[in-house]
């Protein structure tokens, strides 16, 4: 297993991002659930996002592409605006213990590169 962060790391309505294994992933914390997700859009296989950490739109409603705005759901990574819109992010299964947030590494292993 391997530790991403404590739940606390991450601010209700806030993002923020790993490196783990040469891979990028990020979490995003809404309604005091977790979601993890493999930093890599569908549309073109970039990075989603703004700046450090910074992976929802200005309202913190949704994940939004950098790159061209394309909108994803939190809470299942569908895409529901945009180029890549019908496909859906790369959800990573995590297990939170004693409050800390650990992803399998064969889990990441698997995943492409960016």
């Amino acid at each position: 297993m391997i530790t991403l962060c404590h739940m606390n790391d991450i601010e209700e309505g806030a993002s923020k991002g790993f490196e783990v294994l040469n891979k990028y992933l990020f979490a995003v914390k809404k309604d005091d659930r977790l979601f993890v997700y493999y930093n890599y859009c569908p549309h073109l296989g970039t990075p989603l996002e703004w700046q450090e950490d910074r992976f929802l739109g200005s309202d913190g409603a949704l994940i939004q592409c950098s790159t061209h705005g394309a909108l994803f759901v939190i809470e299942n990574g569908q895409c529901i605006l945009g180029p890549c819109k019908g496909k859906r992010l790369k959800a990573i299964p995590f297990l939170i213990g004693n409050g800390f947030v650990m992803v399998e590494e064969n889990e990441i292993s698997t995943l492409g590169r960016l």
